[in-house]
């Protein structure tokens, strides 16, 4: 119980006079009166006396509960991949094995017709593979490139870009250039389209007249990273430059000036986009030049191959574009 005022009072008027004032007895009386009972035990002492268990049982029920309820679900996600990527893989196979160009433009022709809309600029992404020998890489590269550039030309698309992140490709120009037209006269025989091979900030390779061709022209253009970001960085301080000198008015910069620039100096922007890979990895390719493009990939898909090819121009085809309409 609180203690009262006149208590308070009284022990120290007692404790200024040393104690003088009241006994013993009487200090004693005056303290034990508003001391708690003796019979209940402190709070401590309830909750140390309660009984503990040292092994954890119910924490180790919920661990084991938690284990198997994760394994469980992992077994099955596990599971479904694997029948789901086999399931594609074998698809793929029999779609390769049924559409197959056979080196034959009339067949590549005999796929896509019908469809409705064709891109009139294609683009693809191709991968230079690090744990392989850097010429058996490059030769892949090229001749992955020589045949989607025939696939192009044959299916009547003016152009084409392939986007190689490192540019190994630019490098290689002429070597590219000679292995698309041994593809070309493979295909299509001594009359067959004419070539000519781009790069960002380089002059355009072609040793044959454009105007000898009488089965068309594909133009084809060879990007790498260094034309993404960093281009349009090398523009936007272009311009600053431009405009502080007095050269260029604030007002004339616009989307649609930076869009010529790009598009002079890299490539046009491009309709579709086919990646030869599962996901969606664009590996640094120019932001700018994929604002309205479709992309495609399929699926659990790891090889380069025709049907790839075909299952994105008949996506392409399907697709609609509203652009914001």
């Amino acid at each position: 119980m609180p203690i009262t005022v006149r208590a308070r009072e009284a022990y120290r008027a007692d404790e200024k006079k040393s104690h003088t004032l009241l006994s013993e007895q009487e200090r004693t009386r005056l303290i034990k009166n508003h001391l708690p009972p003796v019979n209940d035990p402190p709070p401590a002492a309830k909750t140390k006396n309660q009984p503990k268990s040292h092994l954890g049982v119910r924490k180790l029920f919920k661990t084991i509960i938690y284990v198997f309820v994760f394994g469980l679900m992992t077994s099955f996600f596990s599971l479904y991949i694997r029948i789901r990527q086999a399931w594609n893989v074998v698809r793929y196979q029999i779609c390769s094995i049924m559409y197959y160009h056979h080196g034959t433009p009339e067949y590549i022709r005999r796929d896509i017709e019908g469809l409705p809309k064709m891109p009139k600029h294609l683009s693809a992404i191709l991968r230079a593979e690090v744990d392989k020998r850097p010429k058996a890489d490059l030769d892949r590269l090229i001749d992955e490139a020589a045949e989607l550039a025939t696939w192009t030309a044959c299916a009547g698309i003016p152009i084409l870009s392939i986007y190689e992140k490192t540019g190994i490709l630019k490098k290689h120009t002429p070597q590219v250039y000679e292995a698309v037209i041994q593809k070309f006269a493979l295909y299509f025989g001594p009359q067959h389209p004419t070539l000519s091979v781009k790069s960002p900030h380089k002059d355009e390779y072609a040793l044959e007249s454009l105007n000898s061709g009488s089965a068309g022209h594909l133009k084809l253009h060879l990007i790498s990273e260094e034309d993404g970001r960093e281009s349009i960085v090398d523009l936007t301080r272009t311009m600053a430059d431009m405009s502080q000198k007095g050269n260029l008015s604030p007002r004339d910069i616009s989307i649609e000036l930076v869009d010529t620039e790009l598009s002079d100096g890299i490539m046009p922007e491009p309709d579709l986009l086919i990646l030869f890979g599962p996901n969606v990895e664009l590996s640094g390719y120019p932001p700018w030049q994929i604002r309205l493009t479709e992309i495609f990939c399929l699926k659990d898909n790891e090889a380069f191959g025709y049907q790839v090819f075909l299952r994105a121009l008949h996506n392409y085809s399907a697709a609609q574009f509203r652009r914001g309409k």
